[in-house]
C-alpha cells in the first residue's frame, strides 16, 4: 500500500517547535481496510513504543489488526525517522510531521490529542502536554505575550 504522510498546517503565535513528545505519544487514527474498504467507526491509537509481530516471522509493526469484514490481517508502522517538529518558519504551510508505512491498513482521519509540546519564540520556555483536540490551543501567558496555536491536519499518500 505504501506510505501515508500526516501533514500539519498551523498558525503559531509566539511559539515554535510544536512536536509530539515521546515514544508513548498516541497517534489517534481512523483506519480503512485496503482489501475491502471497511472503515473503523472508532478512533484507534498507535504508538512508536508498540511493536507487534507479523505472522510468519515477517517482522513487526506498530499495529496489526484483522479486518472485521473480510478477516484479512493488516498492519501499519510509524516511521520514527519521519517524525518532525513544526516551526515558526513553517507558519501557514502544510508540513509532514510523520509518515506511516501501510500494509493493508490506511489511516483516513487523524484526531490530535494531548502530548504535544512547543517553545516560546523569544524565551525558549517549554510548554508541555499541549492538547490540540480542539485544534486551537491557548498556551500560557508569558511576559504579557499570549501564545496561541491554530491547526489543521491532512493525510495523503507519499
Amino acid at each position: 500500500m505504501g506510505k501515508i504522510a500526516l501533514q500539519l498546517k498551523a498558525t503559531l503565535e509566539n511559539v515554535t517547535n510544536l512536536r509530539p513528545v515521546g515514544e508513548d505519544f498516541r497517534w489517534y487514527l481512523k483506519m480503512k481496510c485496503g482489501n475491502c474498504g471497511e472503515t473503523s467507526e472508532k478512533w484507534q491509537y498507535i504508538r512508536l513504543m508498540d511493536s507487534v509481530a507479523l505472522k510468519g516471522g515477517r517482522g513487526s509493526a506498530s499495529m496489526v489488526q484483522k479486518c472485521k469484514l473480510c478477516a484479512r490481517e493488516n498492519s501499519i508502522e510509524i516511521l520514527s525517522s519521519t517524525i518532525k517538529s513544526y516551526n515558526a518558519e513553517d507558519h501557514e504551510k502544510f508540513k509532514t510531521i510523520v509518515e506511516f508505512e501501510c500494509r493493508g491498513l490506511e489511516p483516513v482521519d487523524f484526531q490530535p490529542q494531548a502530548g504535544f509540546a512547543a517553545e516560546g519564540v523569544e524565551s525558549g520556555t517549554v510548554f508541555s502536554d499541549i492538547n490540540l483536540q480542539e485544534k486551537i490551543e491557548e498556551c500560557f501567558a508569558e511576559a504579557a505575550k499570549e501564545r496561541k496555536i491554530t491547526t489543521a491536519f491532512c493525510l495523503h499518500s507519499t
